[in-house]
């Protein structure tokens, strides 16, 4: 009699369709913070599943190679599997198909030009910029422009976020390329050092008129799933504009830009 209920249990429980779709999705989900693997019985119990349905989803996983038998008896891991499709997933991604949308609404909601760029060895690369909706300033920066680290805003980011060692190498290796290109472009490594520290600390990176009199600029990390900074979001404007809406009206919006393009790369943030 016992066994004859446990199979009239697994018939009404038994999930058809899209449904035991999801519920082998929430199972995966819920493995994935196992890697050691979990027992059935507390998969069962998260998932609010019961045990008989929870094994016949694990053992359809388990058979796609997916799911296999952790090392304690009774417990179920996910396989390394995963780890292709997600290449796969992150090497499909156009990154400017994901970050386009937020960059054009931080442009309609600051109205001056925004700047995407990525890291190309020791130079910063322009790879997607809008021109001002409101703004009068249009800037001499153009798609596929090298751009130093030590005078822009976005090379900043880059160098800030990058190895601790990193600014050291680099001052050394570009002493000749480094110069005073306005009386506000920091040439000293110990200022360089006390500004990436800020940085650091403020998540936002600053151009003083450091690059060209009269233009300021304000940038903000965009990070990946690996917790690093592959790209840069700025705004560029005239200094007389940033000094009339105030860096506090410029922070917001862009800190909010790079968090969501972030989170699409598959970022998550330490307090997440």
């Amino acid at each position: 009699m016992r066994e004859k209920a446990i199979d009239e249990d697994d018939k009404t429980e038994k999930p058809l369709g899209s449904q035991s779709l999801f519920r082998g999705l929430q199972l995966i989900e819920i493995l994935s913070d196992y890697p050691n693997g979990c027992p059935l019985a507390q998969i069962a119990a998260q998932s609010g599943m019961n045990k008989s349905t929870v094994h016949r989803l694990l053992q359809g996983l388990a058979g796609c190679g997916y799911v296999v038998p952790a090392r304690l008896p009774g417990c179920y891991r996910l396989t390394t599997k995963f780890i292709s499709i997600g290449q796969k997933a992150l090497s499909s991604l156009n990154v400017l198909h994901i970050a386009a949308p937020h960059l054009e609404k931080l442009n309609l909601d600051v109205g001056e030009t925004i700047n995407f760029s990525s890291r190309e060895d020791d130079h910063v690369i322009l790879i997607y910029k809008l021109e001002p909706t409101t703004g009068m300033m249009r800037t001499r920066a153009y798609i596929g422009q090298h751009m130093p680290l030590y005078c822009s805003a976005m090379g900043k980011v880059f160098m800030a976020y990058g190895r601790t060692d990193y600014p050291v190498e680099y001052w050394r290796s570009h002493k000749n390329e480094i110069r005073q290109l306005t009386p506000n472009t920091i040439t000293s490594l110990t200022q360089m050092r006390k500004e990436l520290t800020d940085i650091r600390q403020q998540g936002l990176a600053m151009d003083r008129e450091e690059n060209e009199l009269g233009v300021s600029c304000i940038s903000a990390p965009v990070f990946d799933i690996h917790r690093r900074v592959p790209y840069a979001v700025s705004i560029s404007l005239s200094t007389a504009r940033l000094q009339q809406m105030g860096i506090a009206a410029l922070a917001k919006p862009i800190l909010c830009t790079a968090q969501c393009i972030s989170q699409e790369l598959g970022y998550l943030s330490p307090d997440a």
